[in-house]
């Protein structure tokens, strides 16, 4: 490793950036009461599965600063380096400087952040999260360009769409693809953590399309809604068949809906809580054919339940669960020799990529062990 990040040298760096990324998130008092009783074994083995999983990254890594060449993986994997335990900068070296310089470099003219013109809100979003997490406010101006990107990818009236349009507020992959759950929690869960002016209309916008993605006909004003308070990937649609919730969706529309700003005592959020309570599982992406999506589901996880705030949750049997020593468990275990991840029941959704995948479960296992 680079530095001890124990040493007397970095004792009041390693405070000061918890304090912003815990503060960045908005949930801090949450994470601190959270993380009091993860098992003591298990969190220091999650560490070293952290580290292991960064080596391999950092051995994976391209000569440009890159994963698989892509301005999105690469985000990725910065983020996950940089909100580790290690709390990495790019006073660290080459292998932190140089995917900030790849994602730089792919700036356009219009905010967006890509390699291609194939999902650039995803690359768009997940760039701007991993250059705020740097820290180095010599980003801002490329993190406002992104913000404005993306919300300039939302429909409204502007593009033709009234609000009873079942895909109002809704952002795709930034063409005139229809929008999706997926592309909406990347975007507010992007314009969160960059701290885009609460007073947006953005966010009411994006509400009404999240909650018209969910089965709830309490909360739901489209017809199609059922009453499982699960969410599907789009109004009315799953690619699991009809308009099944499950797993990676439900967990993305918890946090789209705490991001932007919902109450916990809300019927949708509550809705929500309870369909993960009544499914709750890491053995599986619910409701899901195949294992499709996997690791998806377990970064949502993460996030969801870090953002929710409960230590310990009860399934619909009655039995209590640490999600942090659950997740923790199930990640390590999944873990290859080499410190990479990879669904090995399912690459539909880049998930036989092992850079794509190890980003995610480190960042996952980042927000288990803070």
């Amino acid at each position: 490793m680079s530095h001890d990040p124990d040493g007397e040298h970095f004792k009041m760096r390693k405070f000061a950036t918890i304090i912003s990324i815990l503060f960045m998130f908005g949930f801090a008092t949450e994470i601190n009461a959270a993380d009091s009783n993860m098992d003591a074994e298990l969190k220091s083995k999650a560490r070293r599965a952290v580290d292991d999983g960064l080596r391999f990254l950092r051995e994976q890594q391209a000569e440009d600063g890159s994963w698989s060449s892509s301005v999105g993986i690469t985000a990725l994997a910065l983020r996950a380096f940089v909100e580790s335990h290690r709390h990495y900068t790019e006073e660290d070296g080459a292998f932190i400087t140089r995917p900030v310089k790849f994602i730089i470099a792919n700036v356009k003219q219009d905010g967006s952040i890509t390699e291609s013109i194939n999902n650039r809100n995803y690359n768009t979003a997940v760039s701007i999260t991993a250059l705020q997490a740097t820290q180095n406010p010599q980003y801002r101006g490329t993190i406002e360009n992104g913000q404005k990107f993306i919300t300039g990818l939302q429909l409204g009236e502007a593009q033709g769409y009234e609000s009873d349009h079942k895909y109002f507020g809704g952002i795709g992959y930034g063409g005139d693809e229809r929008p999706d759950l997926s592309n909406a929690y990347m975007a507010v869960e992007a314009l969160k953590v960059t701290s885009l002016d609460e007073n947006d209309p953005v966010w009411d916008k994006a509400l009404l399309f999240i909650s018209r993605s969910q089965n709830n006909s309490e909360t739901n004003d489209l017809d199609w809604a059922g009453n499982d308070g699960g969410f599907a990937y789009m109004p009315g649609y799953s690619p699991h068949g009809g308009a099944v919730s499950y797993g990676s969706m439900t967990h993305a529309g918890l946090i789209g809906l705490l991001f932007a700003g919902v109450d916990r005592n809300d019927p949708r959020v509550k809705a929500a809580y309870e369909w993960i309570m009544a499914n709750y599982t890491l053995e599986q992406n619910p409701g899901a054919k195949h294992n499709q999506g996997l690791f998806y589901y377990y970064n949502a996880f993460a996030k969801s339940m870090a953002a929710y705030g409960e230590a310990e949750v009860t399934d619909a049997n009655g039995i209590k669960h640490n999600w942090r020593d659950d997740l923790a468990r199930k990640l390590l275990a999944l873990q290859n020799e080499d410190g990479s991840w990879v669904n090995t029941e399912s690459p539909r959704w880049w998930e036989g990529n092992k850079h794509l995948v190890t980003a995610w479960s480190v960042i996952a296992l980042n927000h288990v062990i803070r």
